[in-house]
């Protein structure tokens, strides 16, 4: 699983950082961040419930490669 939080979308308020801190930061200017782009299976659960709970769906999240296989 990949994620990334887009910039334009994001309003700070700092939900997935309280979710998932492993994953998720808040940066300088006080928008939301991935610490990594790969997310570990140990902390994917976590992502997916951040991406839902995000009010602005700026968590984007890639899911395995499967799709791109078939």
């Amino acid at each position: 699983m990949k994620v990334k939080v887009n910039k334009d979308a994001c309003i700070g308020c700092g939900a997935c950082e309280q979710i998932c801190r492993d994953v998720f930061r808040l940066n300088d200017d006080g928008l939301s961040e991935a610490k990594v782009e790969e997310v570990k299976e140990e902390f994917q659960d976590e992502v997916r419930d951040a991406a839902d709970s995000c009010p602005t769906g700026a968590i984007e999240i890639e899911e395995g490669q499967e799709e791109k296989a078939a």
